[in-house]
């Protein structure tokens, strides 16, 4: 695949160090905003949730992609961010720790256990790399949630689902208007069917 294809490459250069289903699901829907762009990442979502494992799986899934949006805004704070960039990375950091606090117990509630947290890196070093990669982030974010939400049994779980989504899609429009991107530019998100998310990001996962 060209580099031109690749929509988001910064998302192939974050690191994620852990050998659960989890972790290698949220991998893969890296892998495949990298070559696609976070359009084609709820198609590739709901692909790999369709082929079982229940609400536990769901749940663990999006526990894992919390831990990843957690841990970046703590990286963010080392990196000497301006005043106002600081406020929204330590606000935005909270909403994902206590999403992490969440979606453990609701794990533990359906009888399962909770995914261990992987280790990351991420290619930020200043303030410019971060913001862009925040974005990317939290639409990616929007995009998992929008396709694992199709396979939730439970209709308390596609709830919990449902409000943390809502403060996602909240997030990306603040990190658009602050890196004067327009907010919303379009009245759907965009998506690619899962044939062609799958055809495009096969060769690029790994175990």
């Amino acid at each position: 695949m060209s580099k031109s294809q690749r929509m988001a490459p910064e998302l192939a250069a974050i690191e994620i160090h852990g050998m659960t289903r989890s972790s290698f699901l949220l991998r893969g829907a890296l892998a495949t905003g990298a070559a696609l762009g976070t359009g084609g990442v709820g198609g590739f979502v709901s692909s790999a949730l369709a082929k079982g494992g229940g609400d536990v799986e769901i749940v663990n899934f999006a526990l894992t992609l919390e831990y990843l949006e957690a841990a970046f805004y703590k990286k963010g704070l080392s990196l000497g961010l301006s005043s106002d960039t600081k406020t929204f990375a330590e606000e935005f950091g909270k909403d994902e720790s206590q999403h992490v606090d969440a979606l453990t117990g609701t794990v533990r509630q359906l009888g399962g256990k909770p995914a261990p947290m992987p280790t990351f890196s991420f290619p930020v070093t200043d303030e410019a790399s971060f913001m862009k990669l925040a974005q990317t982030l939290e639409d990616t974010g929007v995009s998992a949630y929008n396709g694992a939400a199709p396979s939730i049994q439970s209709k308390e779980v596609l709830t919990a689902a449902g409000s943390i989504v809502q403060i996602e899609g909240r997030h990306a429009g603040i990190i658009r208007l602050l890196n004067g991107v327009e907010p919303a530019p379009d009245a759907f998100d965009k998506t690619l069917s899962q044939g062609q998310v799958l055809a495009a990001v096969k060769p690029l996962i790994k175990s």
